[in-house]
């Protein structure tokens, strides 16, 4: 940020010296409407500073949906340098947005120079926060509000490419990205017979290493790609000495009650893979296009867990009670994984394509563990525990669609398809333990689909897809089985400075299985419009409209007692957005502009919500450089079932933006 206020401080400098070579002009030679030079600097940059009211209701979950916070801020910048002699450079682009700690900032970076190299680079930093109090919260009816699955973490994510000869044949290029996490968050100690809130830190950090060739021709395009990865993520779980933690259930097991009084776990999991990638397209004839792609990759991973806690706690399988351990796994595990695209589209008359495709994708893994448990059940008694277990999974997955398009006339097209995907998946655990010691699934789906472009006029066009499929199994109980989908859109230019667009579409999922019967209905309907007389000189206003419904229905065992139980949850939301765009009339080249509106977001069933989001907005310029920016918004946040965690707020920023 201290590179683009200095840059940016220039300009006004820069804008009264000539260029070095420039000369005054005789008095009887015309002005010349075009620059003597090149400008060297253009864009625009946006400062500001953003104040807030205090949070009132939740403050977790207004962090959890908006975290906008007080402070300078460097809303956004966007300009461009260009070196006129064109020596080291000849164009260098930046694009910055919302730093000055905002939940989500990016900087982008590019520059070329022709024939010789085209360098971008992208940098994003997320404030993840999500503390939801009703959500995972199992001592909620205790009266204690505490979300066992959240997180106050910070994501970083850069992307580094460099294209060496661009615009030649031979491209070659190298590349790196790098995510990276850390930390704190709370998650659930899991026992047996109970589990266990405590506070949990988190590190990860990814690394990816690239570099190929690109070979473009004139029919032929192909990539060559090599790669790995270096992968590490680290958690901890914690609980000092001190009060004792009674967990999710106070109810006493066999008549003790269960307590943890201290703990520390913590794992490490260190990965790589190299990876090979290749693919292709070609145009061999007028009538005839081929594609095609191919990646092997060959993961392999360690893990290491060591866990010490106190308590009394109890290990199910051998009626044990216990107030110490000491836990140590370590596991490894090897993922070749394979796939394949090939496709190609066909022509053969003047109205007629025919495109087939074909996928393949095949990941095999073989992993071992081992640990050693000791349990401590009496000052000077120990009961050691060891185990050797071998683990394999395999999934096949492959899909082949065949489209087919007919342009009955210029203003009518057909589309049919059909679509099978099958595949097969299966665990083993070695020695069995547990109740899923081994699994096998199969999956089997046949898939129709039709469409239809109608466009009868220049001012009108109407579209809409259905797709229905049968399937004989999947892996999933949540998954696609017997659907129907359906998407519908109408475009319509009323007027010059009117258009107006229609959506709709429906998704109902059915899954008879025994034991599952899972019942998805999900369809939304929405209307918007565009309204710019004069081309937006004056004003214009856009607004939109939607109305959506969900509804779930699925069968499960309660793990209390392994009773069948129904999970049901219902729906109905009404979205809407309005914005209008005022230009004032100018005096002596001051226009000022308003922009006023807003959006709601209201629905009912089994989670009642209310969001409001109003803005307004005053661009104020000040001179041909300069404009002054004033903005107000509101946020209101509130649901039926659970008050507490409703939240109102209300922030003005104010800033100026600077142009060149």
């Amino acid at each position: 940020m201290k590179l683009l206020m200095a840059i940016m401080s220039l300009v006004p400098l820069a804008a009264q010296q000539p260029p070095p070579d420039a000369k005054p002009a005789a008095a009887s030679e015309t002005a010349s409407p075009v620059p003597a030079s090149e400008s060297w600097l253009a864009g625009s940059i946006d400062l500001g500073y953003r104040g807030r009211t205090n949070v009132a209701g939740s403050l977790d979950t207004y962090r959890s949906v908006v975290n906008l916070g007080s402070g300078p801020k460097l809303l956004g910048a966007e300009f461009t340098l260009t070196d006129p002699k064109r020596r080291i450079f000849d164009e260098v682009r930046v694009r910055a947005y919302s730093w000055g700690d905002d939940p989500y900032a990016t900087f982008h970076l590019s520059a070329k120079k022709a024939k010789l190299y085209d360098f971008s680079s992208d940098y994003r930093d997320i404030a993840y926060f999500n503390y939801l109090p009703s959500y995972a919260d199992p001592l909620l009816g205790r009266g204690i509000v505490l979300n066992e699955q959240s997180f106050d973490t910070r994501r970083r994510f850069a992307a580094f490419e460099l294209d060496l000869l661009p615009g030649n044949w031979f491209i070659p290029y190298l590349a790196y990205d790098r995510a990276s996490g850390s930390g704190t968050g709370v998650a659930a100690f899991v026992s047996d017979a109970n589990e266990f809130p405590v506070p949990n830190r988190l590190r990860d950090e990814t690394n990816l290493y690239k570099g190929g060739v690109r070979f473009e021709l004139r029919r032929f395009h192909a990539t060559v790609e090599e790669g790995g990865t270096a992968f590490k993520d680290d958690q901890s779980l914690y609980q000092a000495a001190g009060p004792q933690n009674f967990g999710n259930s106070t109810n006493p097991f066999l008549g003790q009650t269960l307590y943890l009084s201290n703990l520390l776990g913590a794992y490490g999991i260190r990965g790589t893979s190299f990876y090979s990638r290749a693919l292709m397209t070609a145009n061999l004839t007028s009538w005839l296009d081929l594609y095609g792609q191919f990646l092997f990759s060959q993961p392999d991973s360690s893990i290491h867990y060591q866990q010490s806690d106190n308590g009394n706690l109890v290990l199910q399988s051998q009626l044990l009670f216990y107030n110490g351990q000491q836990y140590l796994v370590s596991a490894a595990a090897k993922l070749p994984h394979t796939s394949a695209s090939f496709g190609g589209e066909l022509r053969p008359l003047r109205r007629v394509r025919v495109i087939e495709s074909w996928l393949t994708d095949r990941l095999h893994e073989g992993g071992t563990a081992t640990s050693v448990n000791q349990l401590f059940t009496a000052p000077n008694r120990t009961t050691q525990i060891t185990a050797l277990l071998a683990s394999s999974l395999a999934t096949n997955y492959s899909q082949q669609q065949t489209d087919l398009f007919f342009d009955v006339t210029q203003r009518l097209t057909l589309r049919g398809a059909y679509r099978y995907v099958w595949g097969e998946a299966g665990d083993t655990i070695l020695p069995p333990a547990g109740l899923a010691s081994a699994d096998r699934g199969k999956l089997r789906r046949n898939v129709a689909i039709g469409g239809v472009t109608f466009r009868p006029s220049q001012r009108l066009s109407i579209s809409g897809e259905a797709e229905g499929a049968s399937t004989g199994g999947t892996y999933f109980r949540t998954s696609l089985y017997d659907y129907q989908k359906v998407r519908a859109q109408a475009r319509y230019q009323a007027a010059a400075s009117l258009s107006l667009s229609a959506d709709f579409s429906l998704l109902n999922n059915q899954n008879p299985l025994p034991g599952v019967h899972y019942d998805y209905l999900a369809h939304q309907n929405s209307l918007s419009f565009l309204w710019s007389p004069g081309g937006g000189k004056t004003w214009e206003f856009q607004g939109s409209y939607s109305r959506s419904t969900l509804r779930s229905a699925i069968g499960y065992l309660s793990p209390q007692d392994l009773q069948p139980q129904q999970s049901l949850y219902r729906d109905n939301a009404h979205t809407a957005t309005a914005l209008v765009d005022l230009k004032v009339p100018g005096i002596s080249g001051f226009a000022p502009k308003i922009t006023a509106g807003g959006s709601f977001f209201i629905s009912s069933g089994s989670r009642p919500t209310s969001y409001y989001q109003p803005i307004a907005k005053l661009w104020l310029p000040f001179g041909k450089n300069v404009a002054g920016f004033a903005e107000w918004r509101y946020f209101g946040y509130g649901e039926a079932f659970y008050l507490y965690e409703g939240f109102r707020t209300q922030m003005v920023t104010a800033g100026l933006r600077l142009t060149r």
